[in-house]
């Protein structure tokens, strides 16, 4: 009737992914409590979290095909991307820019499609 469709070998995979990531996690906690990093370190930390969503987000929005480089007006994630730091630097509302990037966004696919 329905099937999933999933091997033994993905689940060894799954199962060995989610061990080593609780491996890598579960050893540092012991010493969590007794490190203390330089100041310099922990105020670079705070970078690592725009840098790491840069890296993901800025080759889907600027080669949306995955193969070559759009940087034309025609581009909607492009057109998305402008408005979202826009609207994020002045407002400072992450919600709102959500929002609004995505109306933006769906709104410059619309009219791609239309035209």
């Amino acid at each position: 009737m329905f099937e999933i469709g999933i091997t033994l070998s993905e689940i060894y995979m799954v199962a060995g992914m989610a061990a080593v990531t609780f491996g890598i996690r579960y050893i540092l906690f012991p010493v969590s409590g007794r490190m203390q990093f330089p100041r310099l370190f922990e105020k670079g930390l705070r970078y690592v979290p725009p840098a790491v969503l840069t890296a993901i987000i800025v080759p889907s929005v600027l080669m949306p095909d995955g193969k070559t480089l759009d940087l034309t007006l025609d581009n909607p994630y492009l057109i998305g991307a402008i408005a979202a730091c826009i609207i994020g630097g002045v407002f400072k509302n992450l919600l709102l820019t959500i929002v609004l990037s995505m109306v933006v966004f769906l709104g410059a696919q619309w009219v791609f499609a239309m035209g």
